[in-house]
């Protein structure tokens, strides 16, 4: 999984959490769960659940902004990240 689809994974558990919650507040251990489309083997897309490391991604979003692009920092903002 490349990095910018790992930003993606985190920022749709960011916004799955922001839904529910009302704020992005996570604590380091939360994980959120998510159901992603996948291709299978023969092509056909299946929807499989996988559970994201929410706090610990925004944890890491934190500790490395200076390498964020000004595009993920805006799109952290909107969900209600107060350092982006």
């Amino acid at each position: 999984m490349s990095r910018t689809d790992r930003f993606a994974r985190g920022l749709a558990a960011s916004a799955a959490s922001v839904d529910r919650e009302g704020h992005v507040k996570a604590p380091r251990p939360h994980k959120e769960q998510l159901e992603v489309t996948v291709a299978g083997p023969g092509r056909e897309e299946a929807v499989k659940t996988v559970h994201v490391g929410l706090g610990a991604w925004l944890n890491n979003q934190k500790a490395r902004r200076a390498k964020l692009t000004p595009g993920q920092l805006a799109k952290l903002a909107e969900q209600g990240v107060e350092w982006a």
